[in-house]
């Protein structure tokens, strides 16, 4: 059964913020966390450390210092939707978040979306309000197999660097 959900946490951004990275919508796990890409299975911020050089950071504080250190702001492209548990495909009546929040209080220079979902409601929602493209990114879900960690992070250091 799906549930409406209005997304619970709050866009990760501050002036320094160049680069933006959308998800589509937070997990269950995330929401439970109040922050991004709380699943243990989720490979996003192995991902990233890696792209980067760097650890990878455990804890929310931990996170919230990895994304300052370099200049990342994390949001979703889904404000609301009915969604069943945390499955992409199962989403509907969609409602974007307004991107235009962290536009215009930072240097964004580059806007990518983490999978195919994401990239679909982007495309919809926000490119048509914003006229910014987005880079797709593959995801960095578990149930994106069919990408191993290793070339999910080649893919994603030859778009971010």
């Amino acid at each position: 059964m799906k549930d409406h959900i209005t997304h619970p946490i709050q866009p990760f951004y501050d002036e320094e913020s160049r680069i933006l990275i959308l998800g589509s919508f937070p997990s269950v796990k995330s929401r439970e966390q109040m922050f991004y890409y709380g699943h243990p299975q989720n490979r996003f911020w192995k991902v990233v450390a890696k792209v980067f050089d760097d650890e990878a950071p455990n804890t929310v504080p931990d996170k919230k210092l990895f994304l300052k250190k370099h200049r990342i702001a994390l949001w979703d492209v889904i404000g609301s939707c009915d969604i069943e548990g945390s499955s992409d495909s199962s989403i509907e009546n969609v409602k974007a978040n307004d991107i235009s929040l962290i536009l215009d209080s930072t240097k964004i220079e580059r806007v990518f979306v983490n999978g195919k979902t994401a990239e679909k409601y982007y495309r919809k929602y926000i490119e048509p309000q914003t006229g910014i493209k987005a880079i797709c990114l593959p995801s960095t879900s578990p149930a994106n197999a069919a990408w191993n960690p290793e070339r999910l992070v080649r893919a994603w250091r030859e778009e971010i660097l």
